[in-house]
């Protein structure tokens, strides 16, 4: 049985849950053929531009705008229009995905954008390739571009995630609520004291962890120099590709402060933490759920970000402070109070599903 795992690497969570699914294929799943592929080495240049520098460019300065477009495509009376239109540029955009998709013919694809979907969907109903269509989605709430009818299974976050996806008209037996694949290297069971003697932190102290992407967006400055102070409070920042901010941080030399530039042992910094601020992404909200750490939301992007702190609000998990100092008092608070950081932390192992790679597996037979 031939099976594509298809993204968009505009973003690196879509990617991610992608690579996440496929490992675990790879590697549970012997008698599959698998392909993970990316679509924009398939798209035309113009395209691949606007998806590659045009939602960084929007997100990081003007924000305005890009609320104003999630807004506009999610309206119900302009959904039809904005669905329709950009179903015209996708398609001509993508047309050597869809040759490719075509000549191909695969028995599964399992799409982790909507983008992809859309396109498998379309190419389904005309009768142009056979396979069956898994989509994943990767947030907690739900877009309308993640609906396409022609749709076999869609992969919900969390039981919200379903029920949404129940109120814009897909089919119960349609919906499987197995949350967002994420990397099996997620997981609780870190010895904490050796990977703070690798990572060379004290493992005895409180550690607040600040991470918010590939981009180290966020005022992590401004928090790192608010909670150094703190009593048996340390913190971590990882800067990633900002490399100003980890310039500045290193001159700077905080106390109780290390700092990170580009890392890919997250999973690690993570099993040293005890909280973790940061963008609530929907791949980052998994990942931290699966490594039991209490999230501290900051620098949500309208729409998709917001819905995911408003939906896991419910759940009894994280928080969106309003500043700098609400932040501070917080950290202060759960540090002192073991009972109500025990009770948090309750809430995050409860909505955690760690499942998700072998749930999807399941699907394809």
């Amino acid at each position: 049985m031939r099976v594509l795992i298809t993204y968009a690497s505009a973003g690196a969570g879509h990617r991610r849950a992608a690579e996440a699914i496929y490992d675990y294929l790879k590697n549970n799943r012997k008698e599959l053929a698998l392909e993970l592929v990316d679509i924009l080495p398939f798209a035309s240049r113009f395209f691949r531009f606007c998806y590659n520098s045009g939602y960084p460019f929007l997100v990081h300065y003007a924000i305005w705008l890009w609320g104003s477009f999630f807004w506009m495509t999610e309206f119900k009376p302009t959904r039809w229009l904005s669905r329709k239109s950009s179903f015209i540029v996708n398609y001509l955009g993508c047309r050597k995905f869809v040759r490719y998709l075509i000549k191909e013919d695969f028995d599964f694809i399992i799409s982790t954008h909507f983008l992809n979907s859309e396109l498998v969907a379309n190419l389904k109903l005309r009768n142009k390739i056979r396979a069956k269509l898994v989509t994943v989605i990767t947030d907690f709430g739900v877009h309308p571009f993640w609906v396409s009818k022609g749709t076999d299974i869609y992969i919900a976050a969390s039981r919200a995630t379903r029920d949404k996806l129940l109120n814009m008209g897909v089919p119960e037996e349609q919906i499987q609520d197995s949350g967002i694949p994420i990397s099996s290297s997620f997981t609780r069971d870190k010895n904490r004291a050796q990977l703070a003697e690798k990572l060379g932190i004290a493992g005895n102290k409180f550690t607040v962890l600040l991470m918010t992407g590939s981009f180290g967006s966020g005022p992590l400055e401004e928090i790192a120099e608010s909670l150094c102070a703190c009593a048996q409070v340390q913190v971590l920042v990882v800067c990633a590709k900002n490399k100003k901010l980890f310039s500045r941080l290193q001159k700077k030399d905080l106390e109780n402060v290390k700092t990170f530039g580009f890392v890919n042992n997250a999973e690690e910094l993570m099993g040293v933490s005890d909280i973790i601020v940061t963008k609530p992404g929907g791949l980052s909200i998994a990942e931290l759920l699966n490594m039991g750490l209490i999230p501290i939301f900051i620098s949500a992007i309208p729409g998709q970000e917001q819905e995911n702190i408003n939906i896991l609000a419910g759940y009894g998990v994280g928080c969106a402070p309003e500043g700098i100092k609400q932040i501070k008092a917080l950290v202060v608070e759960l540090k002192n109070d073991p009972q109500k950081l025990e009770s948090f932390k309750e809430n995050v192992i409860q909505a955690a599903k760690p499942s998700a790679c072998r749930e999807i597996s399941s699907v394809i037979r």
